[in-house]
């Protein structure tokens, strides 16, 4: 009875990544989410896969062992690129969020990346014990991969959540409905965690938990995306918001540095229409400005170039 619920459990969620992949392409949302399509067709390539592969062990007994060996490294392999794929859906959700605010947008993807980075590296040094073999290792790391994405969804749907009246969405948004479903998801994963390494003869029982929650998931992001978005709202921000205010700093540390010159210019250093302007403005003033041709050197404060 178990293994029928389960089964059934498996069965929808490959149809409700099907449907919300498809749902995804004929909005045509794939180009602004396309790490969460990928997502969804390697989580529902895998999961037919391993279904085929628990028949076939099935009708052929006498392979079980070489077609577990297969279904370990899919398993394995397709929970390491959901991983990565997650962290690339956060870091297109927070492009999308941020997107009217360019300043804070670009130091707030600078900072991702280098989390993401650092996250990383933490993984693959945590995951690293004396006497481990290298394929326990790379479980492991896998692991703490995960486990390192799951923090940064659920502090990504946080701040979503607080910020998504400034950034002018609503909670029917599908950049807030996919955030929804990946945090929902992120916590389920650091709750499994936790739950297993205190109770390891439970894993059937949460199982349950689990599929019910993934299949949660993926109709959630199915129905935001089926259903009409709200447009999205006009920023207005008073001059004294902390938004508008980062974002300026952000935008000024990420331009160039004007250049302003501040010793002798001669003046073929100036075309001819500026050598023009500056001789008529000079028309203007009580000192007679002397000619091109009469000044070796010019001394100016505008930008050069």
């Amino acid at each position: 009875m178990s293994i029928s619920i389960l089964r059934a459990l498996g069965y929808l969620e490959v149809a409700l990544c099907v449907a919300a992949l498809v749902t995804l392409v004929t909005r045509k949302q794939i180009s602004d989410y396309a790490a969460l399509g990928t997502f969804l067709g390697v989580r529902g390539l895998s999961n037919v896969i391993l279904f085929w592969l628990n028949f076939y062990t099935a009708a052929h007994p006498s392979r079980t062992q070489s077609l577990y060996n297969v279904y370990f490294g899919v398993y394995w392999i397709s929970f390491a690129v959901e991983s990565v794929l997650a962290l690339l859906i956060v870091y297109g959700l927070f492009r999308l969020a941020m997107a009217p605010l360019k300043g804070l947008q670009t130091l707030g993807m600078l900072v991702f990346k280098w989390a993401a980075g650092i996250s990383v590296a933490v993984a693959l040094g945590s995951a690293f014990t004396p006497g481990m073999s290298g394929l326990k290792y790379l479980m492991a790391a896998i692991s703490q991969l995960q486990r390192t994405q799951s923090i940064l969804t659920v502090c990504l749907l946080l701040f979503v959540t607080f910020a998504i009246r400034p950034m002018g969405l609503s909670y029917k948004s599908r950049i807030f409905g996919v955030s929804l479903g990946l945090g929902l998801m992120a916590t389920n994963d650091l709750v499994q965690s936790a739950w297993l390494a205190f109770n390891p003869n439970m894993a059937t029982a949460y199982n349950y938990v689990n599929g019910f929650i993934i299949c949660l998931v993926l109709g959630t992001w199915g129905a935001y995306f089926a259903l009409p978005e709200p447009k999205r709202r006009i920023i207005v921000l008073p001059t004294t918001s902390p938004f508008l205010r980062w974002n300026q700093i952000s935008e000024a540390l990420g331009d160039d540095p004007g250049y302003v010159a501040v010793g002798g210019v001669p003046p073929e250093l100036f075309a001819p229409a500026e050598l023009e302007v500056m001789r008529r403005a000079s028309l203007k003033m009580v000192t007679q400005f002397p000619a091109p041709a009469e000044q070796p050197q010019l001394v100016s404060t505008s930008s050069a170039g």
